[in-house]
């Protein structure tokens, strides 16, 4: 059935065997779509779990999507950011042409995040009692 949705979002992640990993991109997901009812927002792990970035993608082909964004949901670049993630959404977006695939920056390099982690690490600190024993 087709989307009334022309933009989506693929978060990507790497991707656990454990199911509880999911929760955290899950709520990422379920956040950004209650903010923004009219962009279709997914998950995809790269391994370990489903579904992959392909089957996301021609999903999203299947229902018209004209424009895709995918966010790298990784602090670090390792060799699957770096090198197997832009070749991948090359072959895809030639695979599923006229879509638009869109391959955003990894979330680790975006300056408000590296912001966030440290003011909550330095909130860690600030809330520690001082007569707490540090293991």
């Amino acid at each position: 059935m087709p989307s009334t949705n022309t933009h989506g979002i693929v978060l990507l992640a790497h991707g656990s065997r454990d199911p509880l990993w999911r929760r955290p991109m899950e709520a990422v997901r379920a956040r950004i779509q209650a903010t923004q009812p009219d962009v279709e927002v997914r998950c995809a792990y790269l391994e370990l779990c489903e579904p992959d970035l392909a089957t996301i993608i021609a999903a999203m082909s299947a229902q018209g999507m004209a424009r895709v964004s995918i966010v790298p949901m990784f602090l670090g670049a390792g060799r699957h950011v770096r090198e197997d993630l832009p070749h991948m959404v090359q072959e895809l977006g030639q695979a599923f042409a006229p879509m638009h695939l869109r391959l955003l920056p990894l979330i680790g390099e975006d300056e408000r995040m590296t912001a966030l982690m440290a003011d909550i690490a330095s909130e860690a600190i600030a809330a520690r009692n001082p007569d707490e024993t540090i293991r």
